[in-house]
């Protein structure tokens, strides 16, 4: 690597000095445009600003905004002068919004005009400086303090740079302090695992409030001098093609949702309407991968040489084809806590099925393992690992162990050359009747590859797995709901999916019920299901008619206790 870091002032500072002419970011339309030297100009005269308002050192400065070229700005005229960012993401309610300000106790906000609604009065006359973050016009500030008279602290590796709040898929929120070490550790692995450099342009997607894009796809380009482009509009199919046909990335970040789209309502439905390219997968499917992979690299604009696939597991069918195809996608693990890369599989390096090796520096092994099946916890120790939880002492001790491992709460195997399968999530293992060990991921994998079947949530109740299910768009007319012909077609789907099932399941896997569900299911900022969500009946069945309300979407009035 050309250059460590160990802070994030650090690779403000080279960055900008290496780099200075060269475009950081813009919009995919244009319009927030920036040069490495204009960045670093932006972000010293927000300091000044921050300063002048007597937002000092280690105080706290939430961002709340869509992504934009300007978040980058606000994250780093924080946290590069010695203060603390509380990335929001964009989904949360106003409830969240007034959990996490009080909580942090920030003094500061960046927020974006659509955002601003989510801010009650009361919490708005709290803060000291509200700042829009289009514009950086201030939307209320009290009398100049004066108090840091322009002066600012050089952070170390150990201070807090981040405070990062989840509700996780089980809703009981968490701060979790990320220290400069753990997002510049980020930068590390993520060169090791594969290089950018300056020629290399990304497209963002996801959320910049999640450390997965926070830091492989926001700290590691910027490091590297390579460019990013954000969308302005949500990355809707029609929009996305257009965008990526324009931009041609090298680089971009994705969840597995993403593919398995792209895979069931696009090539999927082409193959199959094709009589040559059907013809191709009965005899020669080796061409037919090849001219699907060729095909995929042209859709996301002929330069792709990196897609990120994280934050969920990927179908192992969607992968294997992928894989066949030749297509540059990459696999990685990791958690908030870990900031995020805890292993990875960089392009045609990948395994089917496995989430890759430890990441550089990391070490990864597994704990209280199972000797019949060989799976344990993974526990992770190295730079990487956060601090703590932000006034939680108590949890943060739950999650390490007497030799101070981190406790990542997934389960998962190893490979004789050091490659991780992950399984589930040790809270969500389902105890069967005879005492055997239930991932629902992998009961989930099977549903999810029935054509039909857009995406599917496997619980227990009552002692017996059932499968909620939600369909294709378009395949079940729900105007005729009531009527016998739709109750009739309904009991024919939920009957061709617990068919489908039990005859590619062991015994104990087999579902006992089937559920249709109307709207799709909640989800996290990586589009995992909040499964606290459909535990109970009640719950579930409000989901699954769209009636749940705001607090119990985003989770925080949930008092579960996270696994």
């Amino acid at each position: 690597m050309r250059h460590t870091f160990n802070t994030l002032a650090d690779i403000l500072e080279y960055s900008t000095y290496v780099n200075a002419g060269r475009l950081v970011s813009d919009f995919t339309e244009g319009g927030q445009s920036y040069t490495f030297t204009q960045f670093r100009e932006k972000c010293d005269e927000l300091s000044g600003l921050l300063c002048t308002f007597g937002i000092s050192v280690s105080d706290k400065v939430a961002i709340l905004s869509e992504n934009m070229p300007n978040w980058a700005v606000a994250f780093f005229s924080v946290t590069a002068y010695g203060r603390i960012a509380v990335p929001m993401l964009p989904e949360v309610s106003p409830n969240e919004v007034e959990n996490i300000l009080s909580h942090s106790g920030a003094k500061a906000i960046f927020v974006s005009e659509k955002q601003i609604p989510k801010i009650s009065k009361e919490r708005m006359d709290g803060l000291c400086l509200v700042i829009d973050i289009n514009t950086f016009q201030l939307l209320k500030a009290e009398d100049p303090f004066y108090t840091c008279d322009g002066r600012i602290k050089v952070p170390a590796p150990m201070d807090i740079a981040a405070i990062l709040y989840t509700s996780g898929t089980t809703g009981n929120a968490k701060g979790v302090m990320l220290s400069h070490r753990n997002l510049c550790w980020n930068v590390t692995e993520a060169w090791y695992a594969h290089k950018v450099g300056r020629r290399d342009v990304f497209l963002s997607v996801l959320p910049l409030a999640h450390t997965y894009e926070m830091s492989i796809g926001m700290l590691y380009p910027f490091a590297m001098g390579a460019s990013v482009y954000y969308l302005q509009k949500p990355p809707t199919p029609t929009i996305l093609m257009k965008t990526l046909k324009k931009i041609r990335p090298t680089a971009m970040l994705s969840v597995p949702l993403i593919m398995e789209k792209i895979y069931k309502n696009s090539i999927l439905p082409t193959i199959s309407s094709s009589k040559f390219l059907s013809h191709l997968q009965e005899h020669w499917p080796l061409l037919l991968y090849r001219l699907v992979g060729i095909k995929l690299k042209k859709t996301f604009g002929g330069r792709i040489r990196f897609f990120g696939i994280g934050g969920s597991k990927l179908d192992v069918n969607i992968e294997s084809f992928l894989c066949k195809t030749g297509f540059p996608y990459a696999i990685g693990y990791g958690l908030t806590e870990t900031a995020p890369l805890i292993c990875n599989a960089p392009p045609h390096k990948t395994h089917v099925g496995t989430t890759g090796t430890a990441a550089y520096g990391v070490q990864v092994k597994l704990i209280d393992v199972d000797p019949e099946t060989g799976q344990g916890e993974l526990v992770v120790k190295g730079p990487n690992v956060m601090l703590g939880y932000y006034k939680d002492f108590k949890r943060t001790m739950q999650v390490k162990t007497a030799d101070g491992w981190f406790r990542t709460g997934d389960i998962a195997s190893v490979d004789k050359k050091g490659r991780y399968s992950i399984q589930g999530r040790s809270g969500n293992v389902i105890i069967g009747s005879s005492g055997e060990n239930i991932y629902p991921e992998e009961i989930e994998s099977v549903i999810n590859f029935m054509k039909e079947v857009n995406e599917s949530l496997v619980i227990s109740r009552d002692g017996h797995l059932v499968a909620l299910v939600q369909f294709n768009d378009g395949l079940i007319d729900w105007n005729l709901e009531g009527q016998d012909k739709f109750m009739e077609m309904i009991e024919e789907r939920k009957q061709s999916v617990k068919d489908f099932v039990n005859s590619k399941v062991s015994r104990f896997l087999k579902i006992n019920e089937v559920e249709v569900m109307r709207e799709p299911f909640h989800r996290t900022a990586t589009h995992k299901i909040k499964r606290f969500l459909y535990q109970d009946k009640k719950r579930a069945a409000d989901a699954k008619d769209g009636k749940i309300d705001d607090a119990a979407k985003t989770g925080q009035k949930d008092n579960r206790k996270e696994s």
